[in-house]
């Protein structure tokens, strides 16, 4: 396996400006010989971890990354830029590692038509985000033709700009400030679903104290409602951040967030349907 980390920087000076170093970790099998498979391209997979956009967790980076090596897909993780580093620093830095993949494809072995984006909490709002925004002109500015991704897992996802559905820290860390009413619309993913939003795999727990768990509800209706294919699971207990909810990733292990450690599994079935 390759395992690497990119500056991405160092292929995009203006993702370095004002202090940021966003990198990109890279996990990929390497294709076997000896099976016939020297020519094998897989699916891909972009990780954004949560953190409020303060921090990226380590708990949603490499973790989540080994659980979809065994499945046949190259990996990358996003370590973006976080406060205080405001938007749209993260969404061009998320199309950087699309272009990134495109730009290699051959070499890393990539199959570009499927290519998905998971995001965790704040992450699950820059994934839904881009999904939703890859063209939009903050990403056009520099990345003129910007592509959009296949599919999306959002794991208790930060949807909404709306003060009272959503997280307001992540909000705070992203603008510096509390959204004003035009900006709730720009930044509510949901506003910005049409039918050609990637599908999307979604799970939240309804107990979520953190990020309510409205924001995966009014997602999970915006694709609906254009006709996108979305698998949605909301597990009945349990708190934010539960990452793998075992305990690789969860140090108060019991019985509820190993009864939600199904979802997994749900979304690499979910997957392979989508690219099968």
């Amino acid at each position: 396996m390759l395992h690497k980390v990119i500056e991405l920087k160092d292929y995009f000076g203006f993702l370095g400006e004002d202090g940021k170093n966003p990198t990109l970790t890279l996990y990929l099998p390497y294709n076997m010989v000896e099976m016939n498979r020297q020519n094998q391209k897989r699916p891909c997979m972009l990780i954004c971890p949560g953190g409020g956009y303060g921090m990226c967790s380590e708990r949603e980076s490499e973790p989540i990354a080994l659980n979809l090596l065994s499945e046949g897909f190259n990996v990358f993780v996003l370590n973006y830029s976080v406060d205080p580093h405001r938007f749209p620093s993260q969404i061009r830095e998320v199309a950087a590692s699309v272009e990134m993949i495109y730009k290699n494809a051959d070499e890393w072995n990539c199959n570009i038509s499927k290519i998905a984006i998971m995001g965790f909490s704040a992450g699950g709002h820059l994934a839904a985000h881009y999904s939703t925004m890859f063209d939009c002109k903050e990403v056009r500015e520099v990345f003129p033709e910007s592509k959009n991704v296949n599919a999306s897992v959002l794991c208790y996802p930060v949807i909404s700009a709306d003060f009272h559905k959503t997280h307001q820290g992540s909000f705070y860390n992203l603008l510096g400030h509390a959204p004003d009413k035009e900006q709730e619309e720009y930044f509510s993913c949901e506003k910005h679903v049409n039918e050609s939003t990637p599908p999307a795999f979604i799970w939240h727990t309804a107990e979520d104290g953190c990020v309510p768990v409205a924001n995966s509800l009014i997602y999970a209706k915006a694709l609906t409602d254009n006709k996108v294919p979305v698998e949605l699971h909301i597990y009945p207990f349990g708190g934010h951040g539960l990452s793998t909810c075992d305990a690789q990733t969860c140090d108060n292990m019991n019985e509820i967030i190993e009864y939600n450690h199904v979802w997994i599994d749900s979304m690499k079935k979910w997957l392979k349907l989508i690219f099968r």
